[in-house]
């Protein structure tokens, strides 16, 4: 379990494929891992395999690969980094489980006084979990759906501390990053389907 608060920003620093799947190794500078702990690397929940000072080494099996766009991440890709929640963390964002739902595309990102605004263009699925206000995390990090300027499209409004601290500022039209619905939002549309058949 995450918050959508990232904590570093990592950079693959080798990539191959092994029995585990694509094997990644990733440059942070956390301290205390543990193997077989999680980490959300740009909002994908990922294991912890081996470790050493100043990286870790992930694997992501043929499953992630199809829900994810870990199939582009090179040597050099930047990535948003979570550790997992302890007992009695604070929750400052969200709900994050590191379960991306789908894959969306940058359309626009543009600075608007003080705030980078971004509209993504999100799948159908995704698309029926939003609301103005909402939560949504992408690449990992927890974002307020500001509106929904038409069907399928979610805009965005990036704060300077968020732009500092995460590879959002970095983001331009043609971008492709992960989404994560909020939990909440999935539980009710599955718990309301029976219901809106009727």
């Amino acid at each position: 379990m995450f918050t959508g608060l990232i904590t570093a920003v990592g950079e693959v620093t080798a990539v191959s494929q092994t029995e585990a799947g694509r094997e990644l190794v990733i440059a942070a500078r956390y301290e205390g891992l543990t193997l077989g702990e999680s980490i959300a690397c740009s909002g994908v929940c990922l294991t912890v395999r081996d470790f050493a000072a100043g990286q870790f080494t992930v694997g992501a099996v043929v499953t992630t690969l199809d829900r994810t766009h870990i199939g582009a991440w090179r040597v050099g890709t930047k990535l948003n980094l979570e550790r997992a929640m302890a007992l009695g963390d604070r929750l400052g964002g969200h709900i994050v489980q590191g379960h991306v739902d789908g894959v969306g595309v940058v359309e626009r990102a543009e600075r608007r006084d003080d705030a980078w605004i971004v509209d993504v263009r999100v799948p159908d699925d995704i698309d029926e979990l939003l609301v103005p206000r909402g939560s949504i995390a992408v690449d990992g990090v927890s974002l307020t759906v500001v509106e929904l300027p038409a069907p399928n499209l979610m805009r965005l409004s990036i704060i300077e501390h968020t732009m500092r601290h995460t590879t959002l500022g970095s983001l331009r039209a043609g971008h492709r990053v992960h989404l994560e619905g909020d939990i909440l939002a999935k539980h009710l549309k599955r718990l309301a389907a029976p219901l809106l058949k009727s």
